[in-house]
């Protein structure tokens, strides 16, 4: 099962890749002015809340905070992308993210059909792997500043897994889902400037919310650095899963234009 997901996942990737390069270089054959650029990502991630029953309706439901601790978890995303016609862009963005817990159930647990005694030592793997095509519109555009709204199409590649020394319970999921995008850029100095970017959307059954806020500084035309904060949240709440996480990250960011 695992290897299917993996290759699905490596399909679906592929996929985008490949509908990236076919606009891009369509784009190009219309358009000189054209510009693409790389933008890369590195946090460190600390769990506020990740909270969890499945299933939804006869699991037991437990936290993977406090009695549980985090192990040390970095996360690193990559987006490459097409600005284009002026004020269009078009990008692709591979944002894997795993992080590993260790801790007592404090209760008798039932998780994915097992269930687990209250007291069992229990490493816990949380994985949610995103892989995103998102185009954008510049609504404003000054010397000083941008704002931009578009649409995200997002493949969630996502995993919970709990094992003991003689237990292990698994649910993995592969699914699709639309956001809402939102860029806004202000640059009140020459070089340095602010930047706010988010995807999110919200619905009865669920929401999810990527943000990030950064300070920036341009340190040539091409090339600028960024230090920010950003928070991943959301989840959803069926019969078949219950789970809302709250992560914060810690970033470091590089971005460059050919």
């Amino acid at each position: 099962m695992k290897n299917q997901l993996f290759k699905t996942s490596l399909r679906t990737l592929r996929t985008v890749f490949l509908l990236l390069g076919i606009l891009g270089g369509g784009i190009s054959q219309t358009n000189a002015s054209g510009e693409p650029w790389v933008d890369a990502e590195l946090g460190l991630v600390f769990t506020h809340y990740n909270t969890i029953q499945i299933p939804g309706d006869t699991g037991t439901r437990f936290s993977l905070t406090s009695p549980f601790e985090q192990e040390s978890a970095a996360s690193f995303r990559v987006r490459l992308g097409y600005d284009f016609l002026d004020r269009h862009s078009l990008s692709v963005l591979v944002a894997p993210l795993t992080v590993r817990y260790n801790g007592p159930l404090e209760k008798d647990t039932t998780f994915a059909g097992v269930t687990f005694p209250k007291d069992s030592a229990v490493e816990a793997t949380y994985r949610f792997n995103s892989y995103r095509l998102t185009y954008r519109y510049a609504l404003v555009q000054e010397t000083q500043g941008k704002v931009a709204l578009g649409l995200t199409g997002k493949i969630r590649d996502a995993e919970i897994r709990l094992k003991t020394n003689s237990l292990t319970g698994s649910k993995a999921n592969v699914g699709f889902v639309p956001l809402i995008h939102l860029y806004a850029s202000y640059e009140p100095q020459r070089n340095l400037f602010f930047l706010l970017e988010a995807d999110a959307l919200a619905a009865p059954q669920g929401r999810a919310e990527d943000v990030l806020v950064a300070l920036g500084y341009r340190l040539y035309k091409e090339l600028s650095v960024r230090l920010g904060y950003r928070f991943l949240e959301g989840g959803s709440d069926s019969d078949v899963v219950y789970n809302f996480s709250y992560f914060h990250y810690t970033t470091v960011g590089i971005q460059y234009r050919f």
